[in-house]
């Protein structure tokens, strides 16, 4: 099954990225959890994301289109970054997340979500 894994966005991380002591011991221990997914054949693809004000949206209502420009409000409600995963079940997938070092310097979530597979689709 695969799965998207998201490291949802916090104040710190809508601030941008600011190189730290914090922030670097936290790319090194991210590095090496990514090669632990890596060498377990589990990691598709990873990436940090800009902060929401780097970003843009686009409302849809019926043939309209209507561009926003960021930064976004609800912060809790944004990604950060993301991973993709291949694991047997979420139960491995959570398993696996437990293991992953704070991506934040204070509390953070990440949310786990698997993606339609052809199977679900017909």
């Amino acid at each position: 099954m695969r799965v998207m894994v998201l490291v949802k966005a916090t104040e710190d991380s809508e601030k941008g990225f600011l190189p730290t002591t914090w922030t670097s011991e936290m790319l090194e221990a991210m590095g090496k959890f990514n090669d632990e997914l890596r060498n377990a054949g589990i990691l598709l693809a990873a990436d940090g994301l800009k902060p929401s004000s780097y970003g843009k949206r686009i409302a849809f209502d019926g043939t309209s289109r209507t561009v926003i420009d960021g930064p976004f409000a609800e912060v809790r409600e944004l990604v950060a970054g993301f991973w993709l995963w291949e694991v047997k079940d979420m139960d491995e997938a959570v398993a696996w997340v437990r293991r992953c070092p704070n991506p934040m310097p204070g509390p953070s979530e990440i949310e786990i979500r698997p993606l339609y597979e052809a199977a679900d689709l017909s």
